[in-house]
């Protein structure tokens, strides 16, 4: 009985063990770990962390992302957006810290949400803690982007690319 006992605890013991390396193998994931890092010429730097989701034959906006509704902006975990300073996003004051990174896309234009709530699951989204929502007009790119990419540039320009969807947003370092 003893040993039938010790028996059950260690299968149980590996069985817990191997879940939990597997869920923390984010490598092996369809929609791979990615970041972008940049210190911008006004001295901000900006670190993105994202998961990439392809669109493996899908429509952004219809399948993916579908227009009118908040989109967590990647796969998986949160997409977080960090900065060091006080920063003007699209002209508006945003105060550094990390912050979880939400879009609302639209065939007009992306509403750009940075949400105070970082540490969570893309979905988990919570309208009361947005701390600043922009308007970004998307623009049609010429080459198609499978995997979604997020890119950042010294003069601060963030694009969010998609499809043959490219939105941007600028971010400066505030007064």
């Amino acid at each position: 009985m003893i040993m039938k006992n010790v028996n059950l605890l260690s299968l149980l013991f590996i069985a817990v063990f191997s879940l939990g390396a597997c869920a923390q193998d984010k490598s092996s994931r369809p929609s791979p770990l990615d970041n972008t890092m940049v210190t911008t010429s006004d001295g901000v730097t900006i670190t993105i962390q994202y998961s990439k989701p392809s669109l493996k034959g899908r429509q952004f906006g219809v399948e993916l992302a579908p227009y009118g509704e908040v989109w967590r902006t990647g796969a998986n975990e949160a997409t977080t957006f960090e900065i060091d300073k006080a920063v003007q996003v699209q002209g508006q004051p945003l105060p550094a810290g990390k912050y979880s990174l939400y879009t609302i896309p639209s065939e007009q234009n992306m509403v750009v949400i940075f949400n105070k709530n970082w540490e969570q699951w893309g979905t988990d989204y919570d309208e009361s803690a947005d701390a600043l929502r922009v308007t970004s007009d998307p623009t049609v790119q010429h080459d198609q982007t499978e995997q979604f990419t997020i890119t950042a540039d010294q003069d601060g320009k963030i694009s969010l690319l998609w499809g043959d969807d490219q939105t941007s947003f600028t971010v400066k370092a505030a007064n």
